[in-house]
C-alpha cells in the first residue's frame, strides 16, 4: 500500500509524489507496463498522455491515478491506437485476457486464449480443477463470447505462493481493478457503483437491480458492500 501525506507538502513536491506513485503503482507496473503512458501533475491536476491499444487500459490508468492521494482531477489524453474492430475475434481475445488478468484466482499468464467466431478455446495449465472452472466462468462472462472450450490441463498440487512486500498491491490499484472487473462482467457491467479501498479492504456502494447483481459484486475477497 502506498501511503502519501500531502497536507504540509509544497505543491511541487506533492506533484512529484503523485507522478512517482502512479509510476510505481501495481497497475502501472503490471497491466500497463507495455503502454507508453506519461503522468504529469500540476497542483494536483493530473494529465495522462501516451498511447494504448485497448480502451480498457486507458480507463484503468485514469481510475488508478484518480485514487492517489493529492490528486484533484484527471484529464485523460491517452490515445487508443491500432484497436481492433469492436466484437471482432481479436477484440474479444483482448477482453478475455484483460478479464483473466483482473482476477488473482486465475492465471492469465498460464492461460492461452484463442477466439474464433466468438468461440473461446483455452489451453495451458491450471493450478487446480477449481481454477480451471473459474477460468471458464470468467471467459464465458465476457460479452460477445458465445461458448468456451476449456482444454487446460491441471498441474500437480503445489503450495500457494506468498506475496512479498515488493509485490503487495496498493489501494489505488485495487480500486481500479475492482471497477474494471465489474465493468467487464456482463452481469455487473451496468451496475452503478462507487469503489473505495483502505488498507486492502474494498467497499462497494451504489445500487443493484436485484440480489444476484449485489452478490456478483462481492465475489472478491475482503470486500464489503454499502
Amino acid at each position: 500500500m502506498l501511503v502519501l501525506t500531502t497536507a504540509t507538502l509544497p505543491a511541487s513536491e506533492t506533484d512529484d509524489r503523485i507522478e512517482a506513485a502512479a509510476k510505481s503503482s501495481y497497475v502501472f507496473k503490471t497491466f500497463l507496463k507495455e503502454d507508453p503512458i506519461t503522468t504529469s501533475s500540476k497542483d494536483g491536476a493530473v494529465t495522462l498522455t501516451g498511447t494504448v491499444k485497448d480502451a480498457d487500459h486507458k480507463q484503468l490508468a485514469q481510475d488508478t491515478v484518480a485514487e492517489l492521494p493529492g490528486v484533484k482531477s484527471v484529464e485523460n489524453k491517452i490515445e487508443i491506437k491500432d484497436s481492433p474492430p469492436e466484437h471482432s475475434d481479436t477484440w474479444l481475445f483482448l477482453k478475455v485476457k484483460n478479464t483473466l488478468a483482473f482476477h488473482r484466482s486465475v492465471s492469465a499468464m498460464n492461460t492461452t486464449v484463442a477466439v474464433n467466431q466468438g468461440v473461446a478455446t483455452l489451453t495451458g495449465e491450471a493450478s487446480s480443477e477449481a481454477q480451471k472452472e473459474l477460468t471458464t466462468a470468467y471467459t464465458a462472462d465476457v460479452e460477445g463470447i458465445t461458448s468456451v472450450k476449456n482444454e487446460m490441463t491441471v498441474a500437480a498440487a503445489t503450495p500457494a505462493p506468498v506475496l512479498s512486500l515488493a509485490v503487495m498491491i496498493d489501494d489505488a490499484s485495487i480500486s481500479a481493478q475492482v471497477r474494471g472487473a465489474l465493468f467487464m462482467h456482463r452481469s455487473t457491467s451496468a451496475f452503478k457503483t462507487s469503489v473505495s479501498t483502505t488498507d486492502g479492504v474494498v467497499t462497494v456502494g451504489g445500487s443493484a437491480k436485484n440480489t444476484a447483481k449485489r452478490i456478483s459484486s462481492r465475489r472478491s475477497p475482503r470486500t464489503s458492500t454499502a
